[in-house]
């Protein structure tokens, strides 16, 4: 049935887009993808870096994930840590699961992220 997470959904508030642009391309390196012109109208950002898909859609409301997050296995943990912090972004280490370094962060609008390298 299920082959494969085709991508991830993340909510933002109206007018956030350039800050978004900012972290998610700018900071993570991540490539802007066009949206269909119907999806375009209603504002936000999609991306991705590999198989990896982030949509980021504005949300009337909104309030950050505080616990949902999406986790995001990265090729070097520590020198993307280091890149957040450095960008004034929450860096919060995590070793609670075996075999993986891991930290948790933010989004400019307040979207909690996890990032993770597995050892070995």
């Amino acid at each position: 049935m299920i082959e494969a997470l085709d991508h991830v959904q993340l909510a933002a508030p109206r007018g956030s887009e350039e800050v978004l642009r900012a972290f998610y391309a700018g900071l993570l390196g991540m490539a802007e993808t066009p949206r269909p012109p119907a999806l375009a109208a209603r504002g936000g950002c999609w991306f991705e870096a590999g198989s990896v898909r982030l949509h980021l859609g504005i949300e009337d409301g909104f309030r950050p994930a505080l616990k949902a997050h999406p986790g995001l296995r990265v090729a070097d943990v520590d020198t993307l840590a280091a890149r957040l912090a450095d960008a004034g972004h929450p860096v919060a280490w995590d070793d609670s699961v075996p075999g993986v370094r891991r930290f948790h962060s933010a989004d400019p609008v307040g979207n909690r992220l996890e990032f993770l390298q597995p050892h070995g």
